[in-house]
């Protein structure tokens, strides 16, 4: 099946067309020190809770080696969510922008890890596609099923826009 009629939201937008800006094409291509240095962004592994750190010039991205690769990966892009997008402490900020801050950065990793111009190419009615999604991008079977569900979420979303117009 092709891809469903789908919406997708501006930030989904905004992170496919960075990835396609920065000649990010395919699943392989998507390595965390050259989309990190894009930005000028160091990552260090330490067993620490995985964080983003600036300091004047010098921004660096660390990830708890206490966690596995893949849970590592989706700290990364969370974490780089907070790097591109995100200003201030939040140990200092109020709890309600703290949240929201965390939420965009959830969505983020969704569509940072699936990017939509990458996993449009997949057949949809595969039964396997989980799983392809989960060797090709390198994440967790339950971050994939998190993207997929949205995507048919949104998908039922769009077919019921246009019955009722």
């Amino acid at each position: 099946m092709k891809f469903p009629e789908y919406t997708k939201t501006s930030l989904e937008d905004w992170v496919s067309n960075w990835y396609i800006k920065h000649k990010f094409q395919y699943p392989m291509d998507l390595k965390l020190r050259k989309i990190a240095m894009k930005y000028e962004i160091f990552i260090h592994f330490k067993p620490m809770q995985s964080g983003y750190v600036r300091f004047g010039r010098y921004k660096e991205i660390v990830l708890n080696t206490a966690l596995n690769s893949l849970q590592q990966r989706e700290q990364f892009f969370h974490e780089f969510c907070h790097a591109m997008r995100h200003v201030g402490k939040q140990s200092m900020m109020p709890e309600a922008f703290r949240e929201l801050q965390e939420r965009d950065a959830r969505h983020f990793t969704l569509y940072a890890a699936l990017p939509f111009h990458m996993i449009k190419r997949y057949d949809l009615d595969d039964p396997e596609i989980l799983d392809r999604w989960a060797h090709d991008f390198k994440v967790s079977y339950e971050l994939c099923k998190e993207r997929l569900e949205q995507i048919k979420r949104r998908s039922d979303c769009t077919k019921i826009h246009h019955y009722i117009n």
